[in-house]
């Protein structure tokens, strides 16, 4: 624990993550997910990390919700983060809702921090912004996970450091949609197989500070799918560019995002665990890869 008062959630056993305090009003709960969902998750799971760490690593996992709350999401991205590091040694993780963790010393301990399904974040003062932004210039990393990216509107640094901003999701969580991976040679794509695969999710599109000038992008929508190209209503982008994952370095920090997660079944998903991981591992500093614009 980091001291009285913050809310530390510690990966503890195999069944779930407990120990929370809520604080700044925030006093939604994730629900306790079925133990066929967690069996399922840990089954998808890595047995093994791609990078050996270069030392021990701590990751912060943040699920806070200021605006709509993913539990579901959080719920199972928070149990496949705990099992992963436990299972292959890539990190140890803590789990926290309390904006307190971005006090300068609190973020010290950590190696890279996860926004898991985190909406609206209002940071609280101007000395946890330039630490969360300070921790990533300086050569930290950095991991946005689904509704991570619906945050800092009113923080354009951040949304830049991120690399951009929701604009709804066209591509609701109720159907199944079509992914291609951008480059299949790429050290994050080793997952995939070189193949590209269909799954069940909410599908965001991006506004700016968006680009693909400032970074590489790993997976998007296959619009060559007809079901995936169906979807007009709410389709803003003109330019067909749906990106889904990308890694980007910020300052001397590195960055990788991925947008899947909305739900739990997404953390079923042996490919996705195993691109989360890796993606982890890069933000860590322990996998090399390319992060240039393409």
């Amino acid at each position: 624990m980091i001291g009285t008062g913050c809310a530390i959630l510690m990966a503890l056993g195999a069944q779930e993550i407990v120990g929370t305090v809520h604080a700044q009003g925030n006093a939604k709960t994730p629900p306790k997910l079925a133990p066929a969902t967690i069996e399922r998750i840990e089954a998808a799971a890595p047995a093994e990390a791609v990078a050996k760490p270069r030392a021990a690593r701590r990751i912060l996992v943040f699920w806070r919700c200021e605006g709509f709350f993913h539990g579901d999401g959080i719920a199972g991205g928070n149990h496949a983060l705990a099992h992963m590091g436990r299972r292959t040694g890539a990190y140890t993780a803590d789990f926290s809702d309390d904006y307190s963790v971005f006090d300068p010393d609190q973020l010290a301990k950590y190696d890279a921090i996860v926004l898991n399904n985190t909406t609206q974040l209002k940071m609280p003062d101007a000395v946890k912004k330039q630490a969360l932004l300070d921790f990533v210039q300086k050569g930290k990393g950095i991991v946005g996970i689904h509704a991570a990216t619906d945050c800092f509107y009113d923080w354009p640094e951040a949304a830049a450091m991120l690399g951009g901003l929701f604009d709804g999701h066209p591509w609701g969580a109720g159907g199944t949609w079509a992914f291609k991976i951008e480059e299949p040679t790429h050290t994050l794509n080793r997952a995939w197989g070189g193949k590209g695969f269909k799954l069940q999710d909410e599908i965001y599109q991006f506004k700016a500070p968006y680009t693909r000038a400032d970074r590489r992008v790993l997976v998007s929508l296959d619009l060559s799918d007809p079901a995936t190209a169906a979807v007009k209503d709410g389709v803003k982008r003109t330019d067909g560019d749906f990106a889904v994952a990308w890694v980007k370095k910020h300052g001397q920090g590195r960055v990788f995002y991925c947008s899947l997660g909305h739900a739990a079944n997404v953390f079923q998903d042996a490919g996705v665990l195993r691109f989360c991981l890796d993606g982890i591992q890069y933000a860590l500093g322990d996998l090399e890869a390319d992060a240039s614009p393409r």
